[in-house]
């Protein structure tokens, strides 16, 4: 029991000293990790994916991904140097590619802004305003921490272990990273919880607008989406992503906020 209680208190401690908070929607995370920790591993995980996928370049939709993703990037970034918060952004190496699958409707960003879109999600965004939706969204991941989150959630449940067992291991925060960066692991590290994911639709909603898209546009992209995916029979409650007439409800809600970013940057 005393032991119990001693990890208890320690969790306690590391949340309370170890939070970061999303400078746009105000969430607090867990982060122990640093850039220089993660970031090499997700850079390695990114050349594995782009190894093993057929890279799109020179089309006009490669052009379009890359312009767009740039545009998200640079307004993220303007509004990180306006807070203060620029070495948030240190060791980012951003890179935006098209992967051509059109069976597969999804997009990405690993930690440090590597980026991937699939063909298969183009038509659900018709133009580069429903693709800043996706990019903000997913950027907004990366920017937000959300992998250094989930690898100090399961570094604390690791050492919390090693407490009750009274062992210490200073090889514990590498081998969480390495669990979820191992090679070719399926991109593993990009399955975000549903607080994750709201967190994200916010985030990605207000830079998408401080770069100059119609944030009004972000429920008509999710809306297709549903049209697109067809209906979910799986509850909100056992899902790790936003019912999506949730998620519209929501960015409805915070759509005045996302409009007055969108009327600065015009």
């Amino acid at each position: 029991m005393k032991a119990n209680k001693i990890v208890i208190l320690f969790v306690a401690a590391l949340f309370t000293i170890a939070c970061a908070t999303n400078p746009l929607t105000g969430r607090k995370s867990l982060s122990l990790i640093s850039n220089s920790q993660i970031l090499p591993s997700s850079f390695q995980q990114y050349q594995e994916v782009l190894s093993s996928s057929k890279v799109i370049t020179g089309t006009s939709q490669a052009k379009e991904v890359s312009e767009v993703g740039n545009r998200i990037k640079n307004a993220a970034e303007a509004y990180y140097k306006s807070i203060g918060q620029t070495s948030a952004l240190d060791g980012y190496e951003w890179q935006f590619v098209l992967i051509d699958d059109p069976k597969t409707v999804n997009a990405w960003c690993m930690p440090g802004g590597k980026v991937a879109v699939y063909t298969g999600i183009l038509p659900v965004c018709k133009d580069d305003t429903g693709l800043a939706v996706v990019l903000g969204h997913e950027i907004a991941h990366a920017l937000a921490g959300h992998g250094a989150e989930k690898i100090s959630q399961a570094y604390v449940a690791e050492i919390g272990g090693q407490l009750l067992g009274g062992v210490t291991n200073n090889e514990a925060l590498r081998n969480v990273i390495n669990e979820y960066y191992p090679v070719a692991s399926g991109i593993t590290l990009l399955r975000y919880g549903r607080k994750q994911e709201t967190d994200a639709d916010a985030m990605g909603i207000y830079i998408m607008a401080m770069a100059g898209y119609d944030p009004r546009e972000a429920p008509v992209f999710w809306q297709r989406m549903v049209e697109t995916t067809g209906s979910r029979n799986t509850p909100e409650f056992l899902s790790t992503h936003p019912d999506p007439q949730n998620r519209i409800a929501d960015l409805n809600k915070i759509m005045p906020k996302a409009l007055e970013y969108y009327k600065a940057a015009k």
